[in-house]
Order: structure tokens, then sequence, then C-alpha cells
């Protein structure tokens, strides 16, 4: 477990009372551009997301945790591994911070914790991640872990209708 926890945060793992809180979260319609969601969640599909969130990454393909503020053991929110590749030893990454826990350096801690997680115990040699050109606190985020742009994807989100430009971030793991 120390290999998921610092003196700041935790992440754990989703359970069935988190229903609530990926509503909520899942819901906000300010996250639904990076996270391309186009209609809302209802409780009973969560539910059975829930259900089923005891896969492993090999079945799923994806991974996500629950972020925890360890002093108050309050949600404050949420980091995925999604399209596991065990051939190719990649994955992308992705991480939501609640509004009112933004920049106070959860999403840093939470990052670096979660980076050595994926290099150390799934032994991925690479990690990605798509960020929105004009996100400039996720830019910011990534590149102070050493995560670099290696192209960038044209007009790839339709936000509000407009187009916007995401970059691709990545991290190798050099230990390998």
């Amino acid at each position: 477990m120390q290999l998921l926890q610092n003196k700041i945060i935790r992440l754990r793992a989703l359970e069935p009372e988190d229903v609530d809180f990926l509503f909520s979260t899942e819901n906000d319609l300010d996250f639904w551009e990076v996270s391309s969601t186009q209609t809302p969640f209802s409780k009973n599909i969560l539910k059975q997301y829930l259900a089923n969130a005891h896969q492993d990454i090999y079945e799923a393909k994806q991974l996500r945790l629950v972020i925890v503020d360890v002093e108050n053991e309050i949600n404050i929110g949420l980091i995925d591994l999604f399209d596991y590749n065990p051939q190719h030893q990649r994955a992308g990454i992705g991480i939501l911070i609640l509004k009112q826990y933004q920049n106070k350096g959860f999403a840093f801690e939470a990052l670096k914790l979660f980076i050595n997680y994926a290099f150390k115990k799934l032994n991925l040699h690479q990690i990605y991640a798509n960020i929105p050109y004009d996100n400039l606190k996720s830019i910011a985020l990534f590149e102070k872990l050493d995560f670099n742009i290696i192209g960038t994807m044209k007009d790839w989100i339709n936000s509000d209708n407009l187009y916007k430009n995401v970059n691709l971030y990545q991290l190798i793991n050099s230990k390998k």
C-alpha cells in the first residue's frame, strides 16, 4: 500500500459507496471537454460500472483510482490509466482534481505516486497524456514531471463549436 500513499494523499480503489462522488464528478460539465463526455451518466450506469471495477488492468485495459486527502480522508479527485497495452507496455494517463482542491499540490503528488506505481509494479515502458493546447495548468504539471511534448493533433477536440489542438505528451521509463 505504501506505493500508493505518501504523507499528503492516498490512491485507493473505487468502492460501491463512491457512486455519489462519481455521479457528481462525471456529470460536471466543466470536465466534459477532456473526458469526451456527451451525455450525463445515471446513477444506475455508474453502479454497474462500480460492480465491474474489480477487473484488473489486464481485463479492463484501464485502472481508475480515487485520490484521497490523507489528513481529512476526503475524496479530492480521480486518476486513471487507460488504453493499457501490455504488448507495448504503455498506457494513457488522466487526472481530475475537484475545483476546490486544485492548486494545492494534490495533482502533482497523485501523478508522482501513480507514475511510480505504473513503472515499478505494472512494468510500463511509457505513459502518455493528451492535453488541450490551452490547458496551461495541466501542461505545466506534466512538464514538471518530465513529460515531453512529442506531437500535436490538429483540431482534435470540438469544444463549444471551436476545434482545439491537443498536445501529446510522453514519459519514457528510463529505468527499464
